[in-house]
């Protein structure tokens, strides 16, 4: 089972993602037939979706060698990120954990029910990565372990509990949310800029320190270099959405303003 995302990671490599909303799979072919992309990141969390809409985007994506990962809600974590592997997808992006301890339970749901893994998935009898059969059962387990899981850092305590975190083996990125954490810790992010960026770079500092990858939303190419000043090396350009209001506000406001002139 080839993971694009898992051995970039090992490899330390540069690291390019987009985020997309939509679970119709032309979406992720407009995106692999760039050629410029190593995963796709499908936003569970906001999006409405069902587990055949989760094979086809994890298809699309594997015909333009691809990875995939979902960002999942929390409440539901466990249950949608197991389908969501099974499925096909190659990765788990969590929300809102807070301690070390939570962040070790979540893992154990997502790793194999092994002696060497401890985790707590079985042998599921799903479509996997581009339906690959396996071996056996050991062969299962080492490529379920090869998933890569993250972790948004996206609370005041998630950031006081930084350093334990990034210390959980099997941890393999983490993200800050600067709009979670503005909200959480009671202000506004554009009236707090220097705050939260003191904030965002602890946490990409520590990262790196204990040697999990440091991912950065980027809305344009623009953005990166302060990061990769920094040391980062994986990103997630642009979201879906985000792109569409953007472009849809920006051309319709220029539109309106030609005619009114007219």
């Amino acid at each position: 089972m080839k993971n694009i995302f898992r051995e970039k990671l090992k490899a330390n490599e540069p690291i390019i993602a987009t985020r997309i909303n939509s679970t119709w799979p032309v979406v992720a072919e407009v995106v692999g037939a760039t050629g410029k992309y190593d995963y796709i990141e499908f936003l569970g969390e906001y999006a409405p979706y069902n587990q055949y809409d989760l094979e086809n985007i994890a298809r699309a994506c594997e015909l333009h060698g691809m990875s995939s990962i979902m960002k999942v809600d929390y409440a539901n974590r466990d249950y949608v990120a197991q389908k969501a592997l099974a499925a096909g997808i190659q990765g788990i992006l969590f929300t809102d954990h807070i301690q070390a301890k939570e962040v070790e339970e979540t893992l154990k749901m997502v790793k194999p029910a092994t002696p060497q893994a401890k985790g707590r998935l079985g042998y599921v009898n799903r479509r996997w990565y581009k339906n690959e059969g396996f071996a056996n059962q050991m062969t299962y387990a080492d490529e379920i372990s090869q998933c890569v899981i993250g972790f948004m850092v996206e609370k005041a305590e998630a950031v006081k509990n930084i350093e334990e975190i990034c210390q959980v083996p099997g941890v393999d990125f983490i993200q800050f949310g600067p709009a979670d954490f503005s909200m959480n810790s009671g202000f506004n992010h554009k009236e707090n800029l220097e705050k939260v960026r003191e904030v965002e770079a602890k946490v990409i500092q520590t990262a790196l320190k204990y040697g999990v990858s440091p991912r950065v939303e980027l809305n344009s190419a623009k953005e990166a270099e302060r990061y990769i000043q920094m040391g980062v090396k994986h990103f997630a350009l642009g979201s879906e959405l985000r792109i569409e209001k953007v472009y849809w506000n920006t051309e319709g406001d220029e539109l309106h303003s030609m005619l009114d002139k007219g």
